[in-house]
C-alpha cells in the first residue's frame, strides 16, 4: 500500500505494541484527525514478559494478545496501516529474552535499518518519528530501533541502496522523548508517597531518575488536548500493559497536570537555533 502523496504523510517507527500509544498516541491521533496519512511500523509483537491467564482467554500467545491490543489501539487513533517487521521483544537489558535468536538486539543493525528503509520506501513519508538516543527509558529494543532508523533514513534516500522501489529521503526525522515537566513532576511526586523514582512503572523496571541525567533538547511540542479522550480510549485497549489503570493513581494525577503535549527533538534538518516549533510538518513541502 502505497501513501496517497497528497496528503501530508506520517510514519512511526517503533519497538513494541503499546509505543504508539503511551509515547506517541496524542501526536498520532491529532494528525490522523488532520486529514495526515499516519502509519506505524511495528519491530515486534511484545512477546517477553509476563500475562495475567484472564487476558490469554481466546488467544494462543502473549504475542497473539498484544497485536490484537495494538491493532485496536491503531483503530481508535485512526491509523492508516500497522506493519510488522516480525522480530521478537528482547525483553528488559539483561534478561534471558536477549538471547533468543529472533531477539531484535540479536539482529545486525544493518539488516533491521533495510527493513525500516524498504516501508519508507514504499509509503514515502514526509515525517519520520522514532525514539531518542536512550530508547525513552534505556529499553535494548528502543535504543536499537532508534539507531536502525537513523540509517534506515539515510538507506532510504541512497540511490545506491538496492531495493524494488525507488528511492525517498523525507524531509524530516523527528526523535520522541519524555517530557522533562511531566518527568519532573513524576519524580517529586514519587518521593512525597515514599516511593523509589528509580523503581517506576508496572514491574519496577524504569529508572526516572538516570532518564532525567539525560538532557535533550526539545525542538517542537505538540499539544494534543484536542484528542486526549481518543489517546485515553487507544490505551484502554492495552489492558495487558495496564492501559486502564491509567485514569486512576499517580498516572492519573500526572497527566491531568501535565501531559497535555509530546516533545520531540529535530534530528534531520538540523534545528535553527532556539527552535521552538509547534507542527512537525513545518516547513515541509507537499
Amino acid at each position: 500500500m502505497e501513501a496517497d502523496q497528497r496528503k501530508p504523510t506520517l510514519l512511526a517507527v517503533l519497538a513494541h505494541p503499546d509505543d504508539e500509544t503511551f509515547g506517541i498516541g496524542g501526536t498520532l491521533a491529532l494528525y490522523a484527525q488532520r486529514g495526515a496519512n499516519v502509519y506505524l511500523v511495528c519491530a515486534t509483537r511484545g512477546e517477553a514478559g509476563e500475562m495475567d491467564d484472564c487476558l490469554l482467554r481466546g488467544f494462543s500467545s502473549i504475542a497473539e494478545r498484544r497485536e490484537a491490543e495494538l491493532r485496536c489501539a491503531a483503530e481508535k487513533l485512526g491509523l492508516k496501516q500497522v506493519y510488522f517487521l516480525n522480530y521478537r521483544d528482547s525483553g528488559m537489558l539483561g534478561s534471558a529474552d536477549n538471547q533468543h535468536p529472533r531477539a531484535l538486539v540479536a539482529q545486525p543493525l544493518e539488516k533491521v535499518a533495510a527493513d525500516i528503509a524498504h516501508y519508507i520506501r514504499l509509503l514515502r513519508p514526509h515525517v519520520i518519528i522514532t525514539f531518542d538516543p536512550i530508547g525513552g527509558y534505556g529499553h535494548p529494543d528502543h535504543i536499537t530501533i532508534h539507531k536502525a532508523t537513523v540509517r534506515a533514513f539515510e538507506l532510504a534516500g541512497d540511490s545506491q541502496f538496492e531495493n524494488d522501489l525507488p528511492s525517498h529521503k523525507a524531509q524530516k526525522l523527528y526523535f520522541q522523548t519524555i517530557p522533562r515537566r511531566f518527568l519532573r513532576a513524576a519524580i517529586l511526586l514519587l518521593r512525597l508517597l515514599g516511593k523509589d523514582p528509580r523503581k517506576f512503572g508496572a514491574n519496577g523496571d524504569i529508572d526516572l531518575l538516570w532518564i532525567a541525567d539525560h538532557k535533550f533538547e526539545i525542538h517542537t511540542r505538540i499539544d494534543y488536548r484536542k484528542v486526549i479522550k481518543i489517546r485515553k480510549e487507544a490505551a484502554f485497549c492495552h489492558e495487558s500493559q495496564g492501559g486502564r489503570q491509567q485514569g486512576a493513581g499517580i498516572m492519573a494525577i500526572l497527566r491531568r497536570l501535565f501531559a497535555a503535549d509530546e516533545t520531540f527533538i529535530q534530528a534531520y534538518p538540523p534545528p535553527y537555533p532556539g527552535q521552538q516549533d509547534r507542527d512537525l510538518f513545518s516547513g515541509v513541502q507537499l
